[in-house]
């Protein structure tokens, strides 16, 4: 949200890691909004208060840059299931760590759009090579993170990981789950004057998005405290 202070003592002078990051944030809210090839240097640079060429001092083209924001979408969903995995055998309430991590990135979801669309940025960027490689390695790793966390066994894993995809395009349209069962579908289908399936459920023991309000403006950047790194 806001940048840190100390009331009325002199800004501290950033460090150049400090305004890097800074740098990658801003460009991670403004490609979560209009993707690799829509968005314009020139706005990122304003996000961030930096004229263009230091964004080029930096990063060598508008493509690094997003390669950068898009692992920093990554390493947000890293840091995410490591906080619920610590929260979890600290004495959490789920069944299970596996679980703890669903139920956390449902809640994610549905609270931080700018890290949800970020992530479908990514995926619709694969077309770009370096893009798809980078994508592909990072995912690989989030799938060994989620199996050290848990210990779950190969099964169970997969299942998670189709059940976040579910969920992500659930958060996207705005609505609780995409199985056959759930109200808004029923009620296109019945609309139309259709027969909706009965035999989905909007919950089958899975994580879920909690209800939506559909009305209400998305936040427009993740908290500090939330894009920390794992472990750091």
């Amino acid at each position: 949200m806001s940048g840190s202070g100390d009331g009325g003592s002199a800004p501290r002078r950033r460090s150049a890691a400090e305004r890097r990051r800074d740098l990658i944030e801003a460009a991670a809210l403004e490609f979560a909004r209009t993707g690799l090839h829509g968005t314009s240097v020139e706005r990122i640079a304003r996000r961030a208060g930096v004229a263009q060429p230091y964004v080029f001092s930096l990063f060598a083209t508008k493509l690094d840059l997003f390669l950068a924001a898009v692992s920093y979408g990554f390493d947000w969903v890293c840091e995410l299931f490591v906080r619920a995995a610590r929260e979890q055998e600290a004495g959490g309430a789920h069944p299970d760590v596996l679980t703890a991590l669903g139920v956390a990135y449902a809640r994610a979801l549905s609270e931080d759009r700018p890290a949800l669309m970020l992530q479908l940025q990514a995926y619709a960027a694969c077309d770009e090579p370096a893009v798809r490689e980078l994508v592909r390695v990072r995912y690989a790793r989030l799938i060994g993170l989620v199996q050290d966390l848990s210990g779950a066994d190969g099964e169970r894993i997969d299942d998670f990981f189709r059940t976040g995809m579910a969920l992500n395009v659930a958060a996207a349209m705005g609505v609780e789950g995409i199985e056959s069962g759930c109200s808004w579908v029923r009620e296109i289908l019945e609309g139309e004057g259709r027969t909706a399936p009965r035999q989905g459920t909007a919950d089958g023991g899975k994580p879920q998005l909690p209800p939506l309000d559909g009305g209400a403006e998305p936040t427009n950047r993740p908290s500090r405290k939330a894009r920390r790194r794992p472990g750091g």
